[in-house]
């Protein structure tokens, strides 16, 4: 069984960083950068949450430096970027507020699809590697919100993972059903795709509905 949930998360893996690959080359587009910072970018959002997951864990050196499923991946998306690169460019020149309108909802689907998984993902491998139970949940969600968070710091903007939209709290809940169906020893293939679907169709809601985490109440005028 143990074997079974290590293929499913590497295959997690895999998913998720695809998705996040692509959504970092999409913003790498956005900001305008040169082919090769595009690809630094994608290599960064695809593979820097489960960096950040391994080396909490101990589990160094990262796969993400040397497994063949994780840089073929990135490089599978970083193509898929370069093929789409003349098109938007065009689209850039032709309609430029359409293009950012495209590029900046794609990325947002893009970042749900590769949260959840990596959620759910990063939880199951902490949980393999006998993490405690709160610590198998936090790294599930380092892991969902890592990769996006370096990428929006490397082109200059605040992290999705800080601003007012739901992003982090979908991640926590869905590391948390894993941890706790390992606990209770009902972790399944069922209970992994539920926790995954739960996590992304609360993220693809927040964003249709423009759902937002409250904020501090502000008292005054800022200094």
């Amino acid at each position: 069984m143990l074997t079974a949930h290590a293929d499913l998360s590497l295959a997690l893996d895999v998913i998720g960083i695809f998705a996040f690959a692509i959504s970092g080359g999409l913003v790498g587009l956005r900001a305008r950068l040169d082919l090769f910072g595009i690809a630094v970018l994608s290599w960064v959002t695809g593979l820097g949450g489960g960096i950040i997951r391994d080396v909490f864990l101990g589990d160094v050196p990262p796969p993400g430096i040397f497994e063949p499923w994780y840089l073929g991946t990135v490089l599978a998306a970083g193509l898929v970027v370069v093929v789409a690169h003349p098109f938007l460019v065009d689209l850039r020149r032709r309609r430029p507020q359409l293009r950012l309108g495209v590029i900046g909802r794609a990325v947002k689907y893009l970042d749900a699809v590769g949260l959840a998984v990596f959620a759910v993902s990063g939880s199951m491998k902490a949980v393999l590697l006998g993490a405690p139970p709160l610590a198998c949940i936090l790294v599930g969600a380092i892991t969902a919100v890592g990769g996006g968070a370096l990428r929006d710091v490397l082109v200059g903007q605040v992290p999705e993972v800080l601003r007012r939209e739901v992003y982090a709290v979908p991640a926590l809940l869905g590391a948390t059903v894993v941890v706790v169906a390992a606990q209770l020893e009902v972790l399944s293939f069922v209970v992994i795709w539920s926790a995954v679907l739960l996590v992304l169709g609360i993220r693809v809601a927040a964003i249709v509905l423009d759902l937002q985490v409250p904020t501090a109440p502000q008292q005054g005028a800022r200094p």
